[in-house]
């Protein structure tokens, strides 16, 4: 039985991105995947993507010149990734809380329930990319998906999705507006 999707609030939205490391076992993929829906998450876009080092270096060009810049570049484009624009009521907490600390070592003691606690190898490889403001929300949405328009979702599609007027396409991997 499911559960209709349905907030009095204004939706959030947020980037979730299950890296290479996890990518690279379906079942990993298909576990937090499952994860993502059974905390009620309304999946707007997905897309597979694999990463050129450019848009790697792009992407994290605020930590050029830390010690692990190279490292997590190079692991950035080192096979395929997913990623998602989630919808939630405060979202990107949720999806941070759900992803555990990003250091590996960290959330297996004191998150082991969450995704790095479960499936995180190190803190570089530690299976999942989540912004950490609804400010850094919109500007990493644009970067991995350039053709979605924040603005207009809100305008035309949000209360559809905020109401539970949608379903899940298991083929797609999202959920969509149902047409009346």
């Amino acid at each position: 039985m499911t559960v209709p999707l349905r907030s009095p609030k204004l939706l959030q939205v947020t980037l979730a991105v299950i890296k290479p490391d996890a990518v690279a076992h379906p079942f990993i993929l298909q576990a937090i995947h499952q994860k993502i829906l059974e905390n009620r998450f309304i999946i707007v876009r997905s897309k597979d993507i694999f990463w050129t080092r450019k848009e790697s270096e792009s992407f994290y060009s605020e930590h050029k010149g830390r010690f692990f810049y190279q490292r997590l570049v190079e692991f950035m484009c080192s096979g395929p990734m997913r990623a998602y624009i989630l919808a939630k009521e405060n979202a990107v907490t949720h999806w941070r809380s759900l992803m555990g600390p990003t250091k590996v070592f960290r959330a297996r003691f004191t998150a082991p329930e969450s995704i790095r606690g479960s499936f995180g190898l190190t803190d570089t490889r530690n299976t999942t990319h989540g912004s950490d403001s609804s400010e850094s929300a919109s500007r990493e949405i644009a970067f991995f998906f350039p053709e979605f328009r924040e603005t207009q979702w809100f305008q035309e599609e949000e209360s559809h999705f905020r109401l539970g007027n949608i379903f899940y396409d298991p083929e797609k991997h999202v959920h969509t507006i149902k047409h009346n």
